[in-house]
């Protein structure tokens, strides 16, 4: 939800005055549903392993249980892999709006003739990276 980080300007025209900037864009859902996701997963694999190790005969006996627990761990397989796509394009999408060269031209203070703005160093995106090829 990057439309509720605001930014403070300063405004050229008075010395005092500033002006916030929004940025644009909501890309929290494919973050949520990786996180979702997840978290589903952690249930479901705690669950497993309390039918595995508690109910071991119960396992054993049906031959149905067995093969609806691989059914559901192909569905989740392939989910874990959606998520990943769709957060993967999320923080693409992030990493693009939040691009220091493109909110400096979004600036109004930095449209001058004789305005000259750096962006400084590129933000770190390592850990965000490492959270898509998790």
């Amino acid at each position: 939800r990057l439309y509720q980080i605001p930014f403070e300007m300063p405004d050229c025209e008075g010395e005092s005055e500033t002006r916030t900037l929004h940025l644009v864009g909501d890309f929290s859902a494919p973050a949520e549903f990786f996180v979702t996701l997840g978290v589903f997963s952690f249930l479901y694999a705690m669950a497993a392993l309390v039918l595995y190790l508690r109910f071991h005969s119960l396992y054993g006996e049906n031959k149905k249980l067995p093969i609806a627990d691989f059914c559901i761990t192909v569905c989740f397989a392939f989910f874990w892999l959606v998520a990943a796509a769709a957060w993967g394009k999320g923080l693409t999408d992030v990493k693009a709006a939040t691009r220091p060269a493109s909110l400096i031209a979004a600036m109004a203070v930095c449209q001058g003739l004789e305005v000259v703005c750096n962006a400084g160093a590129t933000p770190a995106m390592g850990l965000a990276n490492i959270s898509v090829v998790r």
